[in-house]
């Protein structure tokens, strides 16, 4: 008999690779994670991981039943929302993965529409840059993640995830009122500008430099930031000038100018969550809420 607890193992080597990153992300020790495996091989009587040099591997065996588990899995999910939907209230609790400026701007409404009709209903939510984000949906850490993708850097799309696209969001160039760049027309007159902007190691920053050197210039990033806020600040404080989200550009840059680029950028935000999650009742309420909350959020018109 296949146990479901072992085929989860399974599944986290396969899509993982080594023993050490299945038993982190499963919370085991790494000889946990080994007799999991050798006991699932007893069960099915073949022999499922081969050593490759040092490292253990799937047999080809291994491979089909992995394909196998992950389709259980996501079974075993749409059979858990399948039930839920059989509930007269929605309940529990959501954990969602977002990164700042969703966090600011489009979760508080989201919030507000999903609780007013679903009051049972709870939500956590945790900052997440991208790449832990995705990795603790797959983990079960979360139930939704927030993601994005800029011009020219789309997202990966990963296997077992389901993806809803949410917002267009412009991304503008912001000037401060005082100081030596105020009065900009454009990136043309920045050349010799101190930008502030996210590390070159996150999507952001990298699509920020990538555009500024598509306009022939190499960017002066003076201060770098996850924190969209401090970028904001600095802008209107005339430190800076940056490209921001317009979801933070309407509420916290009034104090600034901001200006379309050329060719009108957008970012694209989506939600995504385990496919076999995506019927579930209550996520199905927070995506909807979400949706009705970007819907309701007007454009930032350049110059406001």
């Amino acid at each position: 008999m296949l146990h479901l607890a072992r085929l989860r193992t399974l599944h986290e080597f396969a899509r993982l690779g080594t023993v050490h990153e299945a038993a982190r992300s499963l919370a085991y020790s790494p000889s946990a994670v080994s007799q999991q495996l050798t006991q699932l091989e007893r069960d099915v009587g073949i022999a499922l991981t081969e050593k490759a040099g040092r490292r253990l591997v799937l047999t080809a065996a291994g491979r089909v039943l992995a394909q196998h588990a992950r389709t259980l899995l996501e079974d075993v999910e749409r059979a858990e929302a399948d039930l839920a939907a059989t509930k007269p209230v929605l309940s529990g609790v959501l954990r969602v993965a977002s990164f700042q400026s969703v966090m600011l701007s489009l979760i508080p409404p989201a919030l507000t529409i999903l609780f007013e009709r679903h009051p049972e209903l709870q939500v956590e939510v945790h900052q997440r840059e991208a790449e832990a984000a995705y990795a603790g949906l797959l983990t079960h850490e979360f139930d939704l993640v927030l993601g994005e993708e800029y011009p020219g850097l789309d997202e990966r799309h990963r296997a077992g995830v389901q993806r809803e696209a949410l917002l267009e969001d412009p991304l503008l160039l912001a000037i401060p009122r005082e100081g030596s760049w105020a009065g900009a027309r454009g990136l043309e007159d920045l050349s010799e500008a101190n930008w502030t902007a996210d590390p070159d190691t996150v999507l952001p920053g990298i699509w920020v430099r990538s555009r500024l050197r598509a306009q022939g210039i190499e960017p002066r990033v003076r201060f770098e930031t996850i924190d969209l806020l401090l970028q904001a600040h600095l802008v209107r404080s005339g430190h800076a000038v940056a490209i921001i989200p317009g979801l933070v550009a309407r509420e916290h840059l009034t104090g600034a100018d901001l200006l379309e680029l050329t060719d009108s950028p957008h970012r694209r935000l989506h939600t995504a969550v385990r496919t076999g999650r995506s019927a579930d009742p209550a996520t199905r309420a927070l995506r909807s809420a979400l949706a009705e909350a970007a819907g309701a959020l007007e454009a930032v018109p350049p110059g406001s």
